[in-house]
């Protein structure tokens, strides 16, 4: 299994390689979905009437989201998928670049309609939220392509590591109980650094400040494969659904779903995620709360 899933990292790496940033530039057509539309509860009210409001990553965090040549317009694939959303909809597009601590409190305030921050469905999430599922995404361990680090499988290959995790992320969870599971072996726990933006976590790993990044797949092996700076050494213990995620109980996650679905059907949604590198992270259907990742 885990040779297998190696395997992938390769194959996800070599789709990176062959991206045309400037032709991801272009908005892929969408096609209006009718059967989605009618999905959509009478009583829902948009943040904005005729537009569907979205939060996306403030962070420059390619594949997923990244700034375009003119430095302003948000591009990457969860921008795309957003696009699919709206256009699928009937409805004009608002992307608010967002936090990653911010979504939470947005999505209850009604801040945003709907959050697409590579958000993975986990059971605590699911009591506040609404998903509607769009990738399997995978967690990965890379490091500086001069490391000599070459595996990390287990707790005992972070043990003494500095690693950088976002906070509140499943990563971190992951990270927090394998410390706990090398203190019990007598081993030293990895020590977490937690940093909100690339150009950071670039700077600690190239200067030895960290050691590790543990973060998404697809950013990892995007990574890797546009600059040769780092290097996918691993993946981790869990895969997730990641998912669109709305208010619990205003209905609109099952409007989301059909737009998942039809744009599947249509291929629309396999071009999107092809394009950006991300075709091993597919979903045959879109689910409502499927069960979330666990511990």
């Amino acid at each position: 299994m885990k040779y297998g899933l190696l395997a992938l990292i390769g194959v996800a790496t070599a789709g990176h390689a062959s991206l045309d940033l400037h032709a991801n530039e272009q908005p892929l057509p969408v096609t209006q979905d009718p059967q989605a539309i009618s999905a959509i509860p009478k009583d829902y009210r948009f943040v904005e009437p005729g537009t569907l409001t979205v939060a996306i990553s403030a962070l420059n965090s390619p594949p997923l989201a990244l700034l375009a040549s003119d430095n302003r317009t948000r591009i990457g694939s969860d921008p795309d998928i957003a696009r699919l959303l709206a256009g699928s909809l009937g409805l004009k597009l608002k992307l608010v670049p967002t936090a990653w601590e911010d979504w939470p409190l947005g999505i209850s305030a009604g801040r945003y309609d709907v959050a697409l921050v590579n958000i993975a469905v986990t059971e605590q999430r699911k009591e506040k939220f609404d998903f509607a599922t769009y990738r399997v995404d995978s967690l990965a361990f890379s490091v500086k392509s001069t490391s000599k680090t070459v595996r990390i499988e287990r707790a005992a290959d972070l043990s003494g590591k500095k690693v950088i995790v976002g906070s509140g992320t499943n990563q971190e969870r992951i990270l927090l109980g394998w410390n706990e599971e090398n203190k019990q072996a007598g081993r030293e726990p990895a020590l977490p650094v937690y940093l909100t933006d690339d150009a950071s976590g670039n700077l600690y790993i190239q200067s030895g400040r960290a050691d590790v990044f543990f973060g998404p797949q697809s950013v990892s092996a995007y990574k890797a494969a546009l600059t040769g700076k780092t290097r996918v050494v691993g993946l981790g213990p869990k895969k997730a659904f990641v998912a669109t995620t709305t208010k619990k109980g205003n209905g609109l996650v099952y409007a989301l779903q059909a737009a998942i679905n039809g744009a599947i059907q249509r291929g629309e949604y396999q071009t999107v995620l092809a394009r950006w590198g991300e075709q091993g992270e597919t979903v045959s259907g879109s689910q409502v709360n499927p069960p979330g990742i666990t511990y």
